[in-house]
């Protein structure tokens, strides 16, 4: 029987060239691949594959990310090294598969970069004193002051804002409510919508706060084109997508000195990490430090009331 690391590894490259019909790229990934994983288990004092720990196959993967591998070639060479295992021991090669639970590294999560405060502001500065400018800045000036979705404020309700409490319940995911504290600037704005914008708009009884030219409920879509012409019109070369104001909301608040629990209530998440017991912060506390820590809470710099 052979066991040997590299006859098994001509073995499985044949298995994959004539059984398995594999590109001629991908079988030249896959020798280059087990070619260091060979060298590395040479270098451990394993000439047989069966000798082969799932420890051993662990080390070899840390060793490829202290080398600099990104975590996609990382995993590349992880198949590669998977597939060696698995194929000799399904063919009574080896009496075990050691690299059956070692996985790959998980890619970082990439989050949307949050904008300066200066272009939020400037973002924010819709020009122009028709129904639908009057309509876009009470959105993003909503937007960014709660943190919300998009598509948590095109389904708010006109009854939902409170502008005696200062806040605004909004319905997240999962069917879950939260109530939200509301910054002066932005009620400002969605007073001025509903007084002035808002009537021209509505075509008929409709309860959404939010209405389009034809009287029904802004659409997601609609939402963000109003966020993505405001970007342009404020010179904003960053990339903005529908999360930017809130990922922004989130980021100011965290550099403005709000606690991690609070910006986690704030944003309707159900907890700061899988490992870390959610933790209930009342509204009386999410409004005090909401004050202190977000840009937008009173009339500042930038605002209407500065």
């Amino acid at each position: 029987m052979i066991d040997g690391v590299h006859e098994v590894m001509t073995a499985y490259l044949d298995h994959l060239a004539v059984e398995r019909g594999t590109a001629r790229n991908t079988l030249e990934s896959y020798r280059r691949d087990l070619r260091r994983y060979a060298a590395h288990l040479e270098a451990e004092g394993v000439g047989r594959l069966d000798d082969v720990t799932e420890a051993l196959v662990g080390d070899f993967l840390a060793s490829l990310r202290e080398e600099g591998l990104a975590a996609s070639s990382a995993a590349r060479t992880l198949v590669a090294v998977r597939g060696l295992h698995r194929f000799a021991h399904r063919e009574g090669l080896v009496g075990h598969d050691p690299a059956r639970e070692v996985h790959p590294p998980a890619p970082p999560r990439r989050l949307p970069k949050a904008l300066p405060v200066d272009d939020v502001l400037r973002l924010l500065d819709t020009p122009g004193d028709t129904p639908a400018a009057l309509r876009d800045r009470a959105l993003l000036e909503l937007l960014y002051s709660s943190g919300a979705r998009i598509s948590e404020v095109v389904g708010l309700d006109v009854d939902d804002v409170d502008a005696v409490e200062r806040t605004v319940l909004l319905d997240g995911k999962g069917g879950k409510q939260r109530l939200v504290p509301v910054g002066r600037p932005a009620l400002a704005a969605l007073d001025a919508y509903l007084v002035r914008a808002r009537p021209t708009f509505a075509k008929r009884a409709n309860p959404a706060l939010f209405l389009n030219v034809r009287g029904g409920r802004l659409s997601r879509q609609s939402a963000w084109q109003v966020l993505k012409t405001a970007a342009e019109r404020a010179g904003i070369t960053a990339e903005v997508s529908p999360h930017t104001l809130r990922h922004s909301f989130a980021t100011h608040l965290l550099e403005g000195g709000a606690d991690v629990r609070v910006v986690q209530e704030l944003l309707g998440h159900a907890s700061v990490t899988t490992t870390q017991v959610y933790t209930l912060v009342t509204v009386t506390t999410l409004r005090e430090v909401y004050a202190v820590a977000h840009p937008r809470s009173t009339g500042g710099p930038g605002s209407p009331h500065g």
